[in-house]
């Protein structure tokens, strides 16, 4: 029988790191379960939904001895987090059971083959690996992930596009109705990769990375993404299909522009987002020299008005839209200034950061 023994948040921490994308109900049992490999002082978590594989390996120090076994992984993170942090936890596996002790505390957990767990074969011809920080990957993804499609039937807007080329590296999300574009720049010169991470996937990404130093490393290949940071690696299938092409929805010459300050904008659609109805997410905005009104109505003919102070001098604009799609987008903006460019009450608006083209969100106008 061999035996691990290891600090309970340690152990805790890695499992909750590889446990986001394991199903509770899945027409595999074992994909419920992690795949544990002991190898010394080193324990190396595996989990795997068939499309996107999560492992990490924990330096646990000290023992002699290896095996490899899985088990449910929800129930052990569960019985994990009922023990203290500092308790010293030991992990027994023989034959078909996991014997788990802490304290004056002991499980005795089902186990499943560790042959039987079906790893996601990696694609052969990964192309060139670049890197970012991790802060600066987790504020893209931040900055477009909102605008992603959640159900759309066409599967390819069910996600966000990577467009990696020269020293840049673009984020897109849209679901149709909105478009958010952010980019960045690479340390190094790369060809042109361009894939669709599954909207899965950058749910997870966005859990994993930290705001803490650290690059991420990506490669792509044709129908697979592998990405390695703080000790994790993370291999994901990619979305096939054509993404549409962002650059012909982005408007250009807007003849209207006026810069505002984002937190008193956010504030002002929050407040006129409150009498708008649950079916219909309607605002209108009126755009004067000097003013931008804000207005919405509901079906208990209630009614909100809002006016903020701006520095404008075009034509008289009165535009509809979703207020929701305007707050995801300020809500997820760092900057205290954004531009906004319109054209007319019919066409799509461009919200930017003033003097900055890393950032772009377009929205299309709502009939009220």
């Amino acid at each position: 029988m061999i035996v691990l023994k290891a600090n309970q948040d340690k152990v805790l921490s890695a499992l909750q790191s590889v446990a986001g994308i394991v199903e509770r109900r899945h027409t595999l049992p074992i994909l419920a379960n992690v795949l544990l490999r002991k190898t010394g002082g080193q324990l190396q978590l595996t989990t795997s939904d068939l499309e996107i594989q999560i492992r990490t390996t924990a330096e646990l120090g000290g023992d002699e001895g290896n095996f490899t076994t899985t088990i449910g992984a929800r129930k052990l993170i569960d019985i994990l987090r009922t023990m203290p942090a500092d308790q010293t936890v030991s992990l027994e596996s023989s034959a078909s059971k996991l014997v788990l002790k802490g304290g004056k505390s002991r499980f005795t957990l089902q186990s499943l083959p560790a042959e039987d767990f079906p790893l996601v074969q990696e694609a052969a011809n990964f192309g060139p690996m670049f890197s970012v920080p991790q802060k600066t990957l987790k504020d893209l993804l931040s900055q477009v992930s909102f605008a992603m499609a959640v159900h759309d039937i066409r599967y390819y807007l069910n996600g966000i596009l990577f467009v990696a080329e020269g020293k840049q590296l673009s984020l897109v999300a849209t679901d149709g109705h909105r478009l958010a574009f952010a980019s960045a720049t690479l340390d190094v010169e790369v060809p042109r990769q361009e894939v669709i991470l599954p909207r899965k996937t950058v749910l997870e990404m966005q859990r994993l990375l930290s705001d803490a130093e650290g690059a991420i490393e990506m490669q792509f290949a044709n129908n697979q993404a592998k990405f390695s940071f703080g000790g994790m690696e993370f291999v994901t299938k990619l979305v096939e299909g054509k993404f549409p092409d962002y650059n012909r929805v982005i408007p250009k010459n807007h003849k209207n522009s006026v810069t505002l300050g984002r937190a008193p904008l956010l504030a002002s659609l929050q407040r006129t987002a409150i009498l708008t109805s649950e079916k219909f997410k309607g605002v209108r905005l009126n755009l004067e020299p000097g003013t931008l009104r804000i207005a919405s109505s509901n079906a208990e003919q209630e009614e909100a008005q809002d006016e903020l102070d701006i520095d404008y001098g075009g034509d008289a604009i009165e535009i509809g839209f979703n207020v929701t799609y305007l707050i995801d987008a300020l809500a997820n903006m760092g900057q205290e200034m954004v531009k906004l460019d319109l054209a007319d009450s019919n066409s799509s608006a461009l919200f930017t950061i003033p003097d900055n083209a890393s950032f772009k969100y377009v929205v299309m106008p709502m009939r009220i």
